[in-house]
């Protein structure tokens, strides 16, 4: 397990050394919105301090301070994304605490309002030191957000993407960009195709894949496809890990059918 661990660690810090700008809809406080609605919006980080686990290359970081947040905990175990975060947010580094460690490593002296994992905990083979270690920098009353991989509503993508995964996280990288680029093109016809008929994750689709531009739809292809472990969870997955750590009043959304928001509280 350790092993997967540290492989998915440096096929990230490879990935965020490559693909280094954010821009657009992509790096946008709408599309932060669109993660943490219903159960918050991004005025709910207004002058809070807030923890991010796994920023790769600092896109959820100016994210949130974008929405006013006072302070924020900038954390990434990989080295080499870990450099790409730091130049990505330089202007705002007097904001920032930068943090070389996986999530299970948080320092004991940070204490947060808020925290948020955005597409990462479902890359981890044993997420639950890191919940733990999570909730222990909260305060009271404070809360944990977490953007998952959902199985419900994927069941066509995943008999897809499952089997090519077993190629993918294999191959040499400039295979998998050429695999990439060629899988766009279809992706673009079957947003077009969403537009027209209810087609699976249609709403996604829409919403979100339309807003992005063609170098951000490559890079969400590439970041289904390159990191050694990827896990679905289900809606009942997703809630045990937040409530084995202690979290109450653990709340769930299915976002655009084919994926989870949990927000849990610490009290």
């Amino acid at each position: 397990m350790k092993n997967m661990t540290q492989k998915t660690i440096n096929d990230f810090g490879e990935q965020w050394e490559r693909y280094t700008d954010d821009d657009g809809y992509y790096a946008s406080l709408e599309y932060f919105d669109d993660i943490l609605e219903p159960l918050q919006s991004s005025q709910d980080y207004k002058g809070q301090t807030v923890l991010d686990i796994g920023s790769g290359s600092g896109r959820i970081v100016n994210m949130i301070l974008d929405a006013g947040a006072k302070h924020i905990f900038a954390l990434e175990p990989a080295k080499a994304a870990f450099e790409t975060l730091k130049q990505n947010t330089k202007d705002r580094a007097e904001k920032i605490t930068y943090l070389n460690s996986q999530g299970d490593e948080i320092p004991k002296d940070v204490s947060v309002d808020r925290i948020v994992s955005m597409g990462v905990l479902h890359h981890i083979p044993d997420p639950d030191p890191v919940m733990t270690a999570a909730y222990s920098a909260l305060k009271p009353k404070g809360t944990c957000l977490a953007w998952l991989y959902g199985k419900e509503g994927n069941g066509l993508y995943l008999s897809l993407v499952n089997p090519l995964r077993a190629i993918t996280t294999r191959i040499p990288h400039f295979l998998l960009s050429l695999l990439c680029h060629v899988l766009n093109a279809f992706l673009y016809l079957y947003i077009l195709g969403c537009f027209i008929l209810p087609l699976p994750m249609h709403k996604y689709a829409k919403k979100v894949l339309w807003n992005l531009n063609h170098q951000k739809r490559y890079l969400v292809i590439y970041d289904q496809l390159n990191p050694a472990y990827a896990k679905y969870y289900t809606k009942k997955e997703a809630m045990n890990l937040f409530e084995k750590a202690g979290f109450k009043d653990v709340q769930i959304h299915h976002r655009h059918g084919y994926s989870w928001t949990v927000l849990g509280t610490k009290e």
